[in-house]
Formats: structure tokens, C-alpha cells, sequence
């Protein structure tokens, strides 16, 4: 097989064998790296232009009723101090990040039963009352399809859910026996029947993970067809099982970038905090290989360090202002333009 080749045909067809995706993942060399982040570039400027859209992230509450082995807000790490914001507190970030001209708020959060319908509900309602012009992406794991319903009836535009991994027994060394793969690929595809703008994704070399199940990644994402995809490299935290596993790279993050873009044009791609956290320029790197979009944080300072999914995790002071001037003229400099719209992937229309 030739890797150009290869590439030539995921970038005409959008997709490719799993052997395919295999050889590509386990023989690209540095000048084919380079010869399929400009092909995801050009696919995504010719959907998008140029443009990197912000996000503003709030991260209201780091209770996790889950124990995912990898998460450093998992219930059982009785390390992790605990906060959940209020209301008000909720609706001051978006005033502020109203002020710095978000037109998306990313609501993010562990699996809180504090946090039941009733009050997702209010703060969506809340958020849409005071900017009823904004979009509103909620990411707080998974839920029945009437609680899912009952947020988008209230205005929430977007759901991010991460699967993981798509590959079954993987997913069992990542998670207690209580958590299913089947439960959230059924929840991606409620979320999907819904209306929402859909987010999946995976980390990169989490442990146990292979070149085979990244294929399988790839392809269950071509299947599912969301409108944006998260990815970002694992990071072990010092409170997990994993702490003394090996982190993901930005050569492995950045090819897994690049391939999704070649596979799903049009959908929108975060470059992550986790990203930016193992590389200086990571982020930027992420914009080279097809990714569009960034999440600056909206939340207060004082909470930020305690949003710890894995270890030395960036921007945990900067003040929201900061950040967003910072990755602004990050942006301009590696030859991009800010976007603050909402930013909707293009083949999306509220139901």
C-alpha cells in the first residue's frame, strides 16, 4: 500500500478500510505527515475559510457520580476538591464572556445527580433569556432520552459525549463493569434523533489502546456522522490507576486530526486544552492539521484548578479575559482569524 495513495482516496471518498486506516496510523513518515495535514487544511477551509471559533467554556461542577479510571474528578478520588457553581455564578461567566463577544457557551460538567432536569433546565432557560443569540453546548455524560429531550426543548443547540473508544473490550479497561459502551453509543444516537449538534470523540493513546482500535474509532465516527468531534492526547493523572502511563503525543493527536477532518469535512474540530497542555504551540499545531475551533475557560478562577481531569492542565489562572486576548493573538499569529459567531457546523438546522 502507498500512504499517499491512501490519503488521496480518504480525501475523494471520506473514508477507507480499517486495514487502511492501520497502515496509514502505523507507516505515515514526517513528509506524508505533512502531505495530509495540508489536504484536512485545505477540506476545512473550503467549508470554513481560515476561521478558528471560540467557545466559552464553563466548567460548573467537578462532582462525578462516575469512576472512570483515567478521570481525575472520579468519584472515588477523595483527593479532588469538590465545588459546584450556583445559578448566579453560572450566569455571571456568561456575562462576562457576553462582555468578551462569545456568541457559545460549553457547559461542562461531571455526572451530578445535584444537577437533575429541573436545573439544567433553568440554567439553559436562564443563559437563552439573557442571549437568546447564543448557542448553548452542554457536556454532562449521559442521560435518558427524555432528559436529553427536555434540554434541547429548552434551547441547548449542541451535546458534547465523548465515546471513548468504540471497541468493546477497551472500553471495559477503561471504565467500572456499571458503565456500557452500548448505553453511550445509544445516547450519541438519541442526542443525533433529537436534533442536537453532535459531539463524540476519544483521547489518544489512552491506555491499552492500538493502532486497530483507533481504526475502529475512525470508523464508528463515519457511521455516527457527528457535527463536531473532541479529541485530545491522554494524560495521566496522579490520582488514577494510570498515573504512570505514558501521555499522548502531538504527532498522534494531530494525525488523529487529520484523518477525521479527511473523513467528516464539515464537522467542527476542537484543538484542546489537553492539546495545548503537552506542547507550548499544541493548539496551533491542532489548527495545522484541520482542526477549527477553541475552548477558552469562562470559569472563575478560583474553581479552574479543581477542574482536573488529568494533570497540569493550562490556563487554570488566567482570567477570562486574558485567555481569550492570548489565544486571539495566538491565532492571528499562526496565520488564522478569529471567529466569535456561533460558529454552526454548516450541514446543521435546528429542528
Amino acid at each position: 500500500m502507498n500512504i499517499r495513495n491512501l490519503i488521496d482516496k480518504l480525501a475523494q471518498n471520506h473514508t477507507l478500510k480499517k486495514e487502511e486506516l492501520i497502515y496509514i496510523i502505523e507507516n505515515i513518515n514526517d513528509e506524508d505527515r505533512k502531505y495530509l495535514s495540508q489536504k484536512a487544511s485545505s477540506l476545512r477551509d473550503k467549508y470554513y475559510g481560515n476561521k478558528i471559533y471560540l467557545r466559552g467554556l464553563i466548567e460548573f461542577t467537578n462532582y462525578c457520580k462516575n469512576d472512570c479510571y483515567y478521570c481525575g474528578i472520579r468519584k472515588s478520588n477523595k483527593n479532588a476538591d469538590r465545588y459546584r457553581l450556583t445559578l448566579d455564578q453560572i450566569l455571571e461567566c456568561a456575562d462576562i464572556g457576553h462582555a468578551l463577544g462569545y456568541s457559545t457557551y460549553v457547559l461542562q460538567g461531571g455526572e451530578d445527580p445535584y444537577f437533575n432536569d429541573d436545573r439544567i433546565v433553568e440554567m439553559v432557560k436562564a443563559i437563552k433569556a439573557k442571549y437568546p443569540n447564543c448557542a448553548i453546548t452542554l457536556s454532562i455524560g449521559e442521560k435518558s432520552y427524555e432528559s436529553y429531550k427536555k434540554y434541547y426543548d429548552a434551547g441547548a443547540d449542541r451535546y458534547l459525549l465523548r465515546h471513548e473508544t468504540a471497541n468493546e473490550e477497551h472500553y471495559r479497561k477503561l471504565h467500572p463493569e456499571n458503565m456500557k459502551l452500548s448505553n453511550r453509543i445509544q445516547c450519541l444516537r438519541n442526542l443525533k434523533e433529537i436534533g442536537y449538534q453532535v459531539g463524540a470523540g476519544f483521547m489518544i493513546h489512552s491506555p491499552y489502546q492500538t493502532s486497530e482500535t483507533l481504526a475502529e474509532d475512525l470508523l464508528f465516527l463515519k457511521d455516527l456522522n457527528p457535527e463536531m468531534v473532541g479529541i485530545g492526547p491522554f494524560i495521566p493523572h496522579h490520582d488514577t490507576q494510570f498515573k504512570d502511563e505514558p501521555a499522548g503525543t502531538v504527532e498522534e493527536t494531530t494525525l488523529m486530526l487529520s484523518l477525521i477532518r479527511l473523513m467528516l469535512p464539515t464537522c467542527l474540530l476542537p484543538a484542546t486544552t489537553a492539546l495545548g497542555t503537552i506542547d507550548p504551540v499544541g493548539r496551533e499545531k491542532g489548527f495545522d492539521a484541520g482542526a477549527n475551533v477553541a475552548m477558552p475557560n469562562l470559569s472563575p478562577t478560583s474553581s479552574r484548578k479543581k477542574y482536573e481531569l488529568y494533570d497540569n492542565k493550562i490556563c487554570t489562572g488566567d482570567e477570562a479575559a486574558e485567555c481569550r486576548h492570548c489565544i486571539e493573538n495566538r491565532i492571528n499569529i499562526a496565520g488564522y482569524v478569529l471567529d466569535m459567531s456561533r460558529g454552526d457546523n454548516v450541514t446543521w438546522i435546528r429542528k
